[in-house]
């Protein structure tokens, strides 16, 4: 099947950039973990390149970081960046987390729009596209030892993930332009993100089997 569009590769890059600014400014406030620069740097790539390795791994394409000298460039760049801006300026948390939700929604948009594409229903193509949003922020959770934020009460990293790309997909179902279902999407996520930061909004903690069965007889 011919695809329907294509993502333009500025948008692509834009993607990484913003994640390798996010990753390079998330790591090097971890102080103790006694990151060097080169350390700092490569958790800023890994963000930048995370979401779209995982997006072309689901869809069985060779990674779009592989086929351009851009990619790799474009994240190195922009993790150096983002260690010069946390070094400039002392006071950056709303900055990160502004700059986390956003590339959640960029990597949710592009890997919705991708699957679409690629023909795939769209279902699947939620699927993509949540896994391409949260692909990188997992790596470097991992790479950082830290709790995996996506696994944990209060981040509602996938949830977000999901709002966005599924306001794509129902967009672009009903025949709005791709690239306005693609704002929307961005704007739906970022909102959900930063508006359960801002007021502590979470799912339900999970609770042991015998405490649930203690909760239901004395119900």
């Amino acid at each position: 099947m011919s695809p329907l569009f294509t993502i333009p590769l500025w948008v692509d890059l834009a993607a990484v950039a913003v994640g390798g600014v996010q990753g390079a400014m998330f790591a090097a406030r971890f102080t103790d973990n006694r990151l060097d620069l080169l350390g700092v740097g490569i958790i800023g790539i890994v963000v930048g390149l995370g979401g779209g390795f995982g997006r072309d791994i689901l869809l069985g394409l060779p990674p779009a970081a592989l086929q351009s000298n851009g990619y790799l460039l474009v994240a190195t760049a922009a993790a150096l960046l983002g260690m010069l801006l946390l070094r400039v300026f002392s006071r950056l948390g709303p900055v990160i987390i502004g700059l986390d939700a956003l590339t959640i929604g960029l990597f949710g948009a592009i890997g919705s729009s991708k699957a679409l594409a690629m023909g795939l229903p769209e279902v699947p193509a939620i699927f993509v596209g949540v896994v391409a949003a949260v692909g990188g922020s997992v790596v470097r959770d991992i790479m950082l030892n830290l709790p995996v934020a996506l696994m944990h009460v209060g981040s509602l990293y996938a949830i977000a993930a999901a709002a966005g790309t599924t306001t794509l997909v129902v967009a672009a179902s009903l025949g709005l332009d791709i690239g306005a279902a693609a704002i929307a999407c961005v704007v739906v996520t970022t909102l959900i993100r930063v508006l359960a930061i801002s007021f502590g909004w979470s799912l339900p903690e999970q609770r042991a089997l015998a405490g649930w069965r203690s909760w239901r007889r004395r119900r």
